[in-house]
């Protein structure tokens, strides 16, 4: 596995957006990249076999960010910032012109952050049967993740607003089903043909087969304020990544549910968070996302060295409450506090 998370750079004081690019030069690590956005940077890690690996490295990178900040900026883990009202501007570079060509004033609304989770199974089906079967699982990890509740300074009312901007672009949210590699080819071959995208890289879905990693991308997940809450979400994601590949080898996977079904879960996932319910996938029965989800860290657990309860205490302590009870002029200093945490 692998991570990908997405940062930005605020001025303390206004606590508003900041420039990235002097942070980024004086940096000068390849594992900390420009983004879209001119005030958000990205850490890619290493390839890893033990998720503790990964999550050190990305604690040691959010080290390098911090101290390269200086007195008068801050680095901060926020899928939304709380406090922007309108577009951002975006970094000079070719790729962003061209967004910006296609996508208009939209694009410079984009200023969004998440943590994304690269998989590698090393097997072709297995892949895609574990793409169809965390597909399902989508709305469960987006409640537990929730932390976005502000936009604009104001209090959204949402668990995570960051997929409702994220949707304003096309090929976002739910991923449909893909019924063979060659099918994917097929479609990722048409939107390129004609110049709707210029390669699979605007293909924004929340789950997604990277092509060019040969891995899993799993892009539902909102980034989490502290390395400690990165450390649970992302061992959880491992855990269940296991099982669902066990459970491949086995034949005992269910086939992909219809995509606007786990969509309504979607939404009730971004609005309650893990206080709301969930619809099940087949029968419709309304279960309380709290229970769906400790029944998938129970079904995990086996899987994850040193055990989930790190999880369970997410689960039942919602990060989104407290970053709500701090309120959208309060949050980002904290944000940029525990950053290193």
């Amino acid at each position: 596995m692998g991570f990908e998370e997405e940062l930005l750079l605020v001025h303390r004081g206004s606590w508003l957006p900041a420039n990235a690019a002097a942070v980024l030069a004086g940096i000068g690590d390849p594992r900390v990249k420009p983004e879209l956005p001119a005030c958000q940077l990205e850490i890619a890690t290493s390839v890893h076999e033990d998720v503790a690996d990964a999550v050190e490295e990305l604690g040691s990178c959010r080290a390098l960010v911090a101290a390269a900040c200086g007195p008068d900026l801050a680095a901060i883990a926020a899928p939304v910032h709380p406090l922007l009202d309108g577009p951002t501007a975006l970094s000079p570079t070719e790729r962003a012109a061209g967004l910006g060509a296609r996508y208009r004033e939209v694009i410079g609304r984009q200023l969004v952050s998440s943590l994304q989770v690269h998989l590698a199974f090393g097997d072709a089906d297995c892949t895609l049967g574990v793409y169809h079967a965390l597909r399902n699982l989508l709305p469960e990890l987006a409640a537990l993740a929730g932390a976005a509740p502000f936009a604009a300074g104001r209090d959204t009312g949402l668990c995570s607003v960051r997929p409702v901007i994220a949707s304003q672009l096309p090929r976002q949210g739910v991923p449909p089903v893909i019924t063979s590699w060659e099918q994917l080819a097929d479609d990722l071959a048409w939107v390129v043909r004609g110049g709707a995208v210029t390669d699979a890289s605007e293909w924004w879905w929340e789950l997604r087969p990277h092509v060019r990693f040969g891995t899993l991308e799993l892009r539902v997940l909102d980034v989490q304020a502290t390395v400690d809450r990165t450390s649970a979400v992302a061992r959880l994601v491992h855990a269940l990544a296991a099982r669902l590949a066990d459970l491949h080898h086995l034949g005992e996977l269910q086939s992909p549910a219809p995509t606007w079904r786990i969509a309504e879960n979607r939404w009730a996932a971004l609005r309650d968070g893990v206080r709301g319910e969930l619809l099940d996938l087949r029968t419709g029965e309304a279960r309380s996302t709290r229970r769906c989800l400790h029944d998938l860290i129970d079904a995990a657990e086996p899987h994850a060295p040193g055990g989930l309860d790190d999880v369970r205490a997410m689960v039942e302590d919602p990060p989104v409450e407290h970053l709500r009870a701090l309120g959208p002029e309060r949050v980002v200093p904290w944000l940029a506090e525990v950053f290193t945490a």
